[in-house]
């Protein structure tokens, strides 16, 4: 073979040589791709699964979820209305409770007056503080259930400081006097924005205990101004609560560890102090050293509207003689036959003569019979089937044409109860009555 075809052979198979080479490449990286492609498709297969399989287990955990708390909603619904039925029960069970401590109490003062040995008026007395303490006991727990319930809800008003202090001293002089104890109330002509009712229960509170805990020395109520609003202060000489104590004291059925023998408490006051002021939106603060005393206070906003008519308190009390009670015709509608017995013995004591009857038509036919219109008629609330002391006043007025003065008696603490026999211009008594307070309302009617 010439040389020149040798060289143009070698040359061909060079070329050749490169072609292949580059097809063998262009092969490689095809077969490459698709096998990367092939690994992306099961791996996407692969994440595929793993999603369905998580989006299941998620599924299982929304359901075991949503069962979870549809268990959690019904027995929350049930507990609720366990708790609504527990305290709508002791409710109404305070409320029937009331009804006979009031005959017995309203018994007992018939019978201190036609007692004169001193042992038997030691014993009408001993009666008397244990009646007392089941009426704060029944009270509070009254209390108690109705702020659970929501049935006592504050009601704000302008509320004159005097108005509450004027009470609360004629209530609390006697118990430190027999405790031997000087009971200081100064004067206070400030008015506070306040629920009057609780705002005397939490000052109640305060001076009992302090004066339950206060062995010697004196108890002090007082107010300090504070900026826009009023701290109301009651201060004892009693043993002081330690540190570790200071939150307990404010619990249900906690009590301090110095209380005096028979007159300790059941532990509901400061509790109640608290429940009160929380309702309220006031503020309670305590300060104590031990060997020193406490001061417990409540810090009330202060209020520059002084509309007599908004104003409200009970008016203080005597235990001096009241007249024009002699031959007074009373006629007392009450459907309980004890408590009606109870304070018609108190009101004949009194010189009164008492007709009893336990409907508004019981009530005329008495009337009729004695041929005598009464001078004042003392009414329950709650009457039978229905029938309301209230409508009983104003059927026999409307009857007999005459628009005899009348007072409501009733166990039922609510402001319901108050505006119901205040928008007919009656007089208002609450359950237990003390004989005072009756006794100095029937005078001023009478007078």
């Amino acid at each position: 073979m010439e040389p020149d075809q040798t060289a143009s052979l070698e040359r061909e198979i060079s070329k050749l040589r490169k072609i292949n080479a580059a097809l063998m490449s262009r092969v490689e990286r095809s077969t490459d791709q698709q096998l990367n492609a092939f690994s992306l498709f099961e791996t996407a297969i692969s994440l595929d699964q793993q999603v369905r399989n998580r989006t299941q287990q998620l599924k299982q955990a929304l359901q075991s979820l949503e069962k979870t708390n549809g268990s959690l909603s019904q027995a929350k619904q049930q507990a609720e209305a366990a708790s609504s039925l527990k305290s709508s029960v002791l409710i109404s069970v305070t409320h029937d409770l009331l009804q006979p401590l009031n005959a017995a109490r309203l018994t007992l003062s018939a019978l201190d007056e036609m007692i004169a040995s001193p042992k038997g008026l030691l014993l009408t007395e001993q009666i008397d503080r244990s009646l007392a303490t089941l009426e704060d006991l029944l009270r509070t727990l009254l209390d108690i259930s109705k702020l659970d319930a929501g049935v006592l809800k504050p009601e704000f008003r302008p509320v004159s400081i005097s108005t509450l202090f004027e009470p609360l001293r004629h209530e609390f002089t006697p118990v430190a006097a027999k405790r031997h104890l000087v009971l200081r109330i100064e004067p206070c002509a400030e008015t506070v924005l306040s629920d009057p009712m609780m705002l005397r229960r939490i000052l109640q509170n305060l001076l009992a205990n302090a004066l339950r805990y206060t062995q010697r020395g004196s108890v002090l109520m007082g107010c300090r101004l504070k900026g826009a609003n009023l701290s109301i202060q009651v201060h004892d000489t009693g043993p002081g609560i330690p540190e570790a104590q200071r939150e307990a004291i404010f619990m249900e059925f906690q009590r301090g560890e110095a209380s005096i023998g028979a007159d300790a408490g059941i532990g509901l006051g400061l509790s109640i102090v608290r429940r009160f002021a929380t309702a309220l939106n006031h503020e309670i603060h305590l300060k104590s050293r031990l060997g020193r005393g406490s001061m417990f206070g409540v810090t009330v906003p202060r209020t520059s509207a002084l509309e007599e008519a908004a104003l409200t308190g009970e008016p203080a009390l005597s235990e001096s003689a009241y007249g024009g009670m002699e031959d007074a015709r009373i006629l007392l509608i009450e459907n309980d036959l004890s408590s009606a017995e109870g304070l018609a013995s108190l009101l004949e004591k009194w010189g009164c003569d008492v007709a009893i009857a336990a409907s508004a038509a019981e009530g005329l036919d008495s009337i009729r019979a004695l041929d005598e219109r009464p001078d004042v008629i003392i009414a329950d609330l709650h009457l039978d089937n229905g029938e309301t002391g209230i409508k009983a006043v104003e059927e026999i007025r409307s009857a007999i044409k005459t628009e005899v003065p009348a007072i409501i008696v009733t166990a039922d603490y609510s402001a319901k109860a108050a505006s119901d026999a205040a928008s007919f211009g009656h007089e208002l008594l609450k359950k237990p009555i003390k004989p005072a307070e009756m006794r100095s309302l029937l005078s001023f009617l009478l007078t």
